[in-house]
């Protein structure tokens, strides 16, 4: 710390969830020092990520593609238990395992130019000053929440997939759910079996796969993210693109009418949702399950982002500040590609660190052959 009150280490590590812990894993396994030469600072008040904070009916076995931590495999883990008890249980003895020293609640405000071409990093707890940021803040908090003509008329309640707690909340009640995704079909099937009536509206007819998610469909659905960012647009999740895979309990739901989707209403009204067309649909409830956007607003000093409302990547790095790295962003936004995407980080940082620490604020890097391949969806 220097006279100033500002702590001084090599990287500051944002989150710690899956990609902050990758990330913070192997800038150990490079030979720096949790606590010394980097630190991990997390918002959330205990272990587990976003998991953490996942509803209670959302059990391990209904996880899809769960990928472990490098360097400590999840074993033993009970299908039957919410997939929020034990991720956090394993998330927790992960840190422990490998010394993280992850600081907790601890919320960043902004990362903005320092002096002599560091960083500084704002925080709820003081300032860190570091060479490099690994931001690896996921995106549940910043849950995405479309508008509607009419939202504010609706007498019901409106709540999103954040919000949501469990199916036993809309006994009883007609419910609208809105979005095509994982958690939309889960919300769905779970509610239908206590409400008085389930409505499904989607903006594009979802997308069902059957069979297995082979290398090939992983490279095609990491490609489309990929291409997103090259470009400077905000990224699609991987799991957005690739489908959504057919079980036995989406037949069984299929069968039973559950499934049956009917395209975007196009207003709400006060009782529910409605269509040009003259239909019209009575709700004591809207869960919006409309899926969440990257949360980097404190990047936002940096002027990161392209035109296209995107931060552009070379691998990891942000190609308008080569200090930056973001794990969990774009094509790495899936477990297993959190662990490699934190791996890469670490390989460039290392050699930024390696230059001279007085040699002044990098310049912006081109783009190279694109961001880094072989990441596979989870």
């Amino acid at each position: 710390m220097n006279d100033f009150g500002v702590r001084a280490v090599d990287v500051v590590v944002i989150g710690a969830g899956q990609a902050g812990l990758s990330g913070a894993y192997h800038l150990r396994r490079s030979g720096l020092a949790p606590g010394r030469d980097f630190v991990v600072l997390d918002h959330a008040p205990r272990p587990g990520g976003a998991w953490q904070f996942r509803w209670p009916s959302l059990t391990f076995g209904k996880v899809h593609g769960m990928h472990a931590l490098p360097g400590m495999e999840l074993t033993g883990a009970d299908g039957d238990r919410p997939s929020s008890e034990v991720v956090s249980e394993y998330f927790t003895a992960y840190e422990d395992a490998f010394g993280l020293q992850v600081r907790r609640p601890v919320g960043v405000t902004a990362v903005r130019e320092g002096g002599g071409g560091r960083l500084r990093v704002e925080t709820s707890q003081g300032v860190w000053d570091a060479r490099a940021v690994i931001c690896a803040t996921g995106t549940w908090d910043r849950p995405f929440w479309p508008r509607y003509p009419g939202q504010e008329t609706f007498r019901g309640r409106q709540l999103h997939t954040s919000g949501y707690r469990g199916p036993q909340e809309f006994a009883g009640q007609r419910v609208v759910v809105v979005g095509g995704g994982a958690s939309g079909t889960q919300h769905l099937m779970e509610i239908a079996d206590v409400a008085a009536g389930t409505t499904w509206v989607t903006r594009r007819p979802p997308v069902f796969r059957e069979g297995p998610f082979d290398e090939e469909r992983g490279r095609r659905a990491v490609a489309e993210v990929e291409e997103r960012v090259r470009r400077g647009l905000p990224p699609q999740s991987v799991v957005s693109v690739t489908g959504l895979p057919v079980t036995d309990a989406i037949r069984d739901a299929r069968d039973r009418g559950i499934l049956d989707r009917l395209p975007m209403f196009d207003r709400i009204t006060p009782d529910g949702v409605a269509w040009d067309s003259g239909r019209t649909v009575r709700a004591d409830s809207i869960l919006w399950a409309t899926g969440f956007r990257a949360a980097v607003d404190h990047l936002a000093p940096l002027r990161l982002r392209e035109p296209g409302g995107g931060i552009r990547l070379d691998g990891t790095r942000a190609v308008r500040d080569e200090r930056i790295h973001l794990i969990g962003y774009g094509p790495s936004a899936s477990t297993i590609g959190a662990n490699r995407a934190g791996r890469a980080a670490v390989r460039d940082i290392r050699r930024l660190l390696e230059r001279p620490a007085d040699s002044g604020a990098p310049a912006p890097l081109g783009v190279s052959a694109g961001v880094s391949a072989g990441v596979s969806a989870a």
